[in-house]
Parts: C-alpha cells; structure tokens; sequence
C-alpha cells in the first residue's frame, strides 16, 4: 500500500485547501463523537438522579448542538472528499488514455479493447476510494478511537484497560483477510475485464451474428464469462463480509466485560450511574470506528489492486520512441534500405529496397500475407524496422516527430472509422471544418452526390461506424477525408474496393490531377487500380520479387501475370 500511496502523493498534494476543508470537518466530527458520549454523566446523575431542572432545557440542547456539529462536519468532509475523488479520478482517466493511445500498435493489437476499456473505466473507478475517502476517513476514525480511549481512559483507568482488551485480537484476522482480498480484487479485475471483451465483440459483430442466428451461441459464451465473474465475486463477500460479524461478537464481548466490572463498581459506589453510562457509551462508540477501519482496509485491498493495474499500463514503455526533429516541409523522396521487419520470429518484410519521389504513383500487389499492409504502416511507424532504414527526404523516419511527420500523410484503410459527428466533421477529422473545403473534398470523392440527398447534407449526424451509410458511401468519406488533409503522402489499402468500376473510374480521373504534386502508394486487387501506376511492386512472403510497369511486368514476371489473371477475374 505505501507503494501505492507514494504514486498518487503528487496528485493528492495537490489538494491542499480541500484538504484542510476535510480535516475541519473530521475535528468537528470527532469532538461532537466525544462530547456524545460525555453528555450522558450530566443526563443520568444531574437529570435524571439530582433531578436539577435546568438540565431540562440544557441537556437536549446541549444534545441538539453536538449533533448539529457533527452532520455539518460529516457533510463538508462528504462534499470535498468526493471533490478531491472525482478531480483526481478525471485526470487519472484522461491520463490512462493518452498513454494508450500513444503506445505502439503492437501493444494496442496485444491487448483486447474489452481490457483497456475495463483499466479505463472500473480500475480507475475503484481508485476513486483510494485517493479521497481512504486517507480521511482512516484519519477520522483512528482520530474518534484515540479522543474515545483517552476519554474512557480519563473516567476509569482500571475498567478501560478491561473493555479495551480485546482491541489487539482484532488486527491479526484483518491481515489475513485483507491479503484474500487483495488476491480476489486482482482476479475480479481481470475477470470483468473479460466479461467488457465479450460485449464488446458482441456489439461490434452485430451484424455477422445476425446472418448467422448466433445469438444463442453468443449468449452462452457470455455466460460463461458472467458467471464466472459472479463466483470469484462471491469468494469476496464470503471472505469480506465475516469482518463485520466477527467485529459485532467481540465488541459485544468487550460491552459484556465492561457491564460486568463497571456494574460491580456501581454496586461498591466506586461509579456514579452518570460516570458509569457515560463510560459504557464511550466504550461503545469506540468499536464503531474500529469497525469502519475494518471495513476501510478491506476495501483499500480492492483500491490497491487497480492502482496496480493502472500503473502496469502507465509503467510500459513504448517501443516506438519519438524522434525530436520536426517534419515542417513536404514529403518528397521515400527510401527503403534494406528493410526488414519480424512478426514473432517470421518475416513480415525482408530486405526491402526502394526509391520514390514527389508525384510518383506507386501500387503493391501481391497475394494475401505478402506483406503489402505492412509496407504502408512502416511508413506511418505503427512498426519500426528490425534491420535497414527508411529515410523521409533523406533523414531516418525515426529523428522525425511522429506527430509531425502523420500530419503529412493521409491513409484510406480497408476497414472504414465513421465516428459519431457530423458528416463534414468526419471529413474534417482532426482539423477545423472549412464547409467549402469539405464539399470540394467531397466531390474529389464523388460524394457530392449522396451527399446532397441527405436531409442535413455535411451537417447530418453519422450512426456509430457509418450504419446510416453504405458500404461505398462510407468509403467515399474516407477518401474525401484523406483528401481534405492535404498531405503530401497518400496512403490507399484498397481505398475503393467497395465502389463500382464506374464510380472508381470518376474518382481515379478526379484524384489524377490532385495527387500530381504528391506520393501515393496505393493497395489494391483491381487492374483498374494499378495499371496506371508509375511502378508496380509485386510482393510475396515479405519480399518484394519483381518490380516495373504493367506492360513492363506483364512481359517479364510471371507472379504478375497469374495476379493480372486474378484482377481481370
């Protein structure tokens, strides 16, 4: 735990004044918790034995103020321990994701969005307790025991030493409960994180399921998971919830002990009745806050282990490292020297070499596995190579800025990113919406007409991943949105694969004269596609094994030629 703690000390230094809020709060909390207690000498012998009338009106007065202090006190510690909580918790998440979102893809690809979503959102959440209750309250309370046994101590030596007793016996079972706990937490976690998986595979794959009426088959994989997690739950509270019973049976013991001398002290008039209640509800409030204690330290165990899987992200190095120098000029010259990239001790990329420069268009092609993909995404570095350079108007891609060098490049994926906004600030993703730039980029895209078939035209408000939209038409946005950026490297992996020849041909016409100026690489299964490139890089297991025109490669390589046989197909 004091790991743990000393992790989150920058953040919680930072509450100072909120802090100094709580910790009035507890003062007035744990006076009026003692002067509860104390206010019962005067009830039983001034009140009720000495029968002064005074104390009629003095009494529930008196009872009125302390507890009027103590919910005020309660309820400024509340208000600014949930601020602290919740302040700190925001920017923990906001935290959590940027170092997410900036590791390496083959971190994001190694681990499943249902588990990041799960650190993001329920181990963060478990924190919240971690960083704002736990500290106060463990303050507060061990503050109401201290002032309650100095108090009981301060009527009675003797019986005090009697009633308290039993207080050690408690801290040993609550170690070895709270090192269960720890260990079901760690589990639960892991456990929920799968249950977030299985969802989140349900509701992106709605539609295969759908054409396969699988939902009974889905069902009873999520079940598996449900339950599951129900079980290692329930191993929590089994262990967990004994602390508070365990608690009530020796604070009973303790009040029984106390009856028993205090009762014989009353019978000998070495006690007043007043002492002697006053002392007996000292007693009792006692084991109150030692049983919150109890209850907090159980619940740390669950805090500490999310702030355990919240640090392991937080702790992993990215093993992409950014480069210092920034890319302010256009991409005009790419070079691929020697180029090599592994996948778990397989070739992805195997001594790859190339030259291109500004306005050149190049297409790979090349059987599934080829290696094609991976070529483009070196160029973004979601991979660094393992062996070679690549070189960005002769400097190493990796002395560049990664921010500054995508800002120059534009990619059209084969899977399509819709996101929920509107139609223009898809198309303007990342950037201020220029309405007129959207509807030229648009129209480069030949989308200019569904476009203004739509009932709000660019201002229409897209489903979630593009469900209002075509498969075409959500491909059109893409290439509209690659367009709108400007870059001066063009990235295409089967940009126009769901689009008919007509409407491929009108966008390859259109995009001609835009791309004159700038590189384009380009992925793709049609003829139509690749028979205008520049040059043709024909890749198979990684390598590239011949490269040229189409008449050039259709005389000269026969890998070639069997693919053109493919595309006319």
């Amino acid at each position: 735990m004091k790991k743990v703690l000393k992790r989150f000390w920058p953040y919680i230094k930072e509450y100072k004044l909120q802090y100094l809020l709580v910790l009035f709060g507890i003062i007035l909390t744990v006076a009026a918790t003692t002067a509860t207690a104390h206010i019962m000498k005067p009830l039983m012998d001034d009140m009720f034995i000495d029968k002064k009338e005074q104390m009629l009106y003095l009494i529930p007065f008196g009872l009125t103020a302390i507890y009027f202090l103590k919910a005020l006190g309660r309820y400024i510690q509340s208000v600014y321990m949930s601020y602290i909580g919740q302040h700190i918790v925001s920017r923990l998440r906001e935290i959590l994701l940027a170092k997410i979102i900036s590791m390496d893809m083959g971190f994001l690809y190694k681990n499943r969005s249902g588990e990041l979503i799960s650190r993001v959102i329920n181990d963060i959440g478990r924190i919240e307790y971690f960083v704002s209750n736990m500290l106060p309250e463990l303050f507060r309370e061990s503050m109401t025991v201290i002032a309650l046994v100095a108090y009981v101590t301060y009527l009675n030596p003797m019986l005090s030493f009697y009633s308290l007793v039993l207080v050690p016996l408690i801290i040993y079972p609550l170690i070895l409960i709270a090192n269960k706990l720890k260990k079901y937490s760690h589990r639960s976690q892991e456990k929920s994180a799968d249950v977030i998986t299985r969802l989140t595979e349900i509701f992106n794959s709605s539609e295969i399921i759908k054409a396969n009426a699988t939902q009974k088959h889905e069902l009873e994989r999520f079940s598996g998971e449900n339950w599951k997690f129900f079980k290692i739950n329930m191993k929590a509270v089994y262990v967990g919830e004994i602390v508070s019973p365990m608690m009530e049976i020796i604070g009973a013991t303790g009040l029984a002990l106390v009856i028993f001398v205090g009762g014989r002290e009353v019978y000998d008039g070495q006690m007043s009745v007043g002492e002697f209640t006053a002392f007996l509800t000292a007693v009792g409030l006692v084991f109150q806050p030692i049983r919150r204690i109890s209850s907090i330290y159980r619940r740390i165990q669950d805090a500490v282990a999310a702030s355990e899987r919240v640090f392991e992200i937080l702790d992993t190095q990215n093993k992409i490292i950014d480069g210092d120098t920034l890319l302010r000029e256009d991409i005009k010259a790419i070079e691929f020297h020697n180029v090599s990239l592994k996948y778990e001790d397989i070739y992805a990329l195997r001594d790859i070499n190339i030259s291109i420069k500004q306005g050149e268009n190049i297409a790979l092609v090349g059987d599934s596995g080829g290696g094609k993909s991976t070529f483009i995404n070196m160029l973004l570095r979601f991979y660094d190579a393992d062996e070679g350079e690549i070189l960005v108007n002769n400097k190493n891609i990796k002395e560049y800025n990664q921010d500054s060098l995508k800002h120059h490049i534009s990619l059209v994926s084969q899977r399509i990113y819709i996101f929920q906004d509107s139609l223009a600030a898809n198309v303007a993703y990342g950037q201020a919406i220029d309405e007129k730039r959207v509807e030229n980029s648009l129209k480069l895209a030949d989308a200019s007409e569904f476009v203004s078939s739509l009932e709000n035209g660019v201002n229409t408000m897209m489903e979630e991943f593009g469900s209002n939209l075509s498969g075409g038409q959500r491909q059109r946005i893409a290439i509209a949105r690659a367009i709108y950026k400007h870059s001066s490297l063009l990235l295409f992996d089967e940009a126009t694969s769901a689009l008919d020849n007509e409407s491929e041909k009108r966008i390859q016409a259109a995009l001609h004269e835009y791309t004159k100026d700038k590189i384009t690489i380009t992925i793709a299964h049609r003829l139509s596609t690749i028979e205008s490139a520049d040059k043709i890089l024909v890749m198979q297991k990684g390598r590239v094994v011949a490269s040229g025109t189409h008449a050039e490669l259709l005389v000269g390589s026969e890998v070639y030629q069997r693919l053109a046989g493919k595309f006319e197909h």
